[in-house]
């Protein structure tokens, strides 16, 4: 275990050290000056001020280095779009914000795509079966922000259940949640009914029923843990998946995220917070990964991780 964990940190730090030298170069390629100066007719004095101020008077391989020290020591830096305010402060407003829509996504995700993903296997090419099926391809086939508009027009505008956008009560979560998971849920529903119908013909599962256990024993407690390891499988490029793919819902909900500070910040050529963001995702994709690898171990005693 411990070697494990040793070699995916050595391999997180050598992976965020890639993702933050190319992102840096190509930030400050495409738009050297960013927005302060790119954009704005500014006075010789203030714009020599300011130049001093985020350093862009010397060379980008100087600046490289003076960032990548201050990411060491946990100090990105001031934002170059909100002067008064520090990357650090943008993301403290909206990580947690983000976190909680991903979560109650995930959870909508993994509940939805459970149920119907077992009911379709127990009830295989039934009209439910088929139905699901179809309901989950379309899932996967239509993006989250195009679900997002047709939501919107039937929840908010004609049967009035839910706000249009905003934050600050539980039910402003609820439906940019579930037109975050549905994609999700239609993949975990494919995967769970794939692996319950594998597991549901070993020799095991007709042995438990044999035993004369109770159906839905067999099928919880029996059939879904084996059946289970696909999707967690899948668990670790969907969670990041999730915080990415509120990116563009959380404007559309006009929820103030970590999504929307980062779309903020590229339209205004923000590269400090542009920068951040996509750090603090490559830090989340790669911490899930570690975890879904380590869950095997705990769901299935025959795996054993990769020393």
């Amino acid at each position: 275990m411990i070697r494990f964990l040793l070699k995916r940190l050595m391999w997180m730090v050598i992976t965020m050290w890639v993702v933050f030298t190319i992102s840096f170069y190509l930030m400050w390629t495409v738009s050297p000056e960013g927005a302060l100066l790119s954009e704005r007719q500014l006075p010789a004095a203030i714009k020599r001020n300011l130049e001093q101020y985020y350093d862009l008077d010397k060379p980008l391989t100087t600046r490289y280095f003076k960032v990548m020290g201050n990411y060491l020591m946990l100090n990105p830096g001031p934002s170059m779009k909100l002067i008064d305010k520090s990357v650090f402060e943008i993301l403290k407003e909206g990580l947690p914000i983000s976190v909680s829509l991903g979560v109650l996504g995930l959870s909508f995700a993994l509940l939805i795509g459970f149920g119907t993903g077992i009911v379709s296997a127990l009830r295989r090419q039934s009209l439910i079966d088929v139905s699901f099926r179809m309901i989950a391809t379309l899932g996967i086939a239509i993006p989250n922000f195009v679900l997002a508009g047709f939501a919107i027009i039937i929840f908010v505008f004609t049967l009035n259940w839910f706000p249009a956008g905003g934050w600050g009560r539980p039910i402003d979560l609820v439906l940019p949640s579930l037109c975050l998971a549905a994609p999700f849920a239609a993949y975990i529903s494919r995967l769970t009914r794939t692996g319950m119908l594998e597991v549901l013909g070993q020799d095991y599962i007709r042995t438990a029923y044999a035993k004369g256990l109770m159906p839905t024993t067999v099928v919880l407690k029996h059939a879904f843990r084996g059946a289970i390891l696909p999707v967690v499988s899948y668990l670790g490029p969907a969670t990041a998946g999730i915080l990415t793919g509120s990116l563009v819902l959380e404007r559309i909900f006009f929820i103030p995220g970590l999504g929307s500070h980062f779309i903020e910040a590229v339209l205004q050529k923000d590269h400090p917070v542009s920068l951040a963001v996509v750090m603090v995702y490559t830090f989340v994709l790669f911490s899930m990964n570690t975890l879904v690898d380590l869950s095997y171990g705990l769901i299935d005693p025959r795996v054993k991780l990769d020393k």
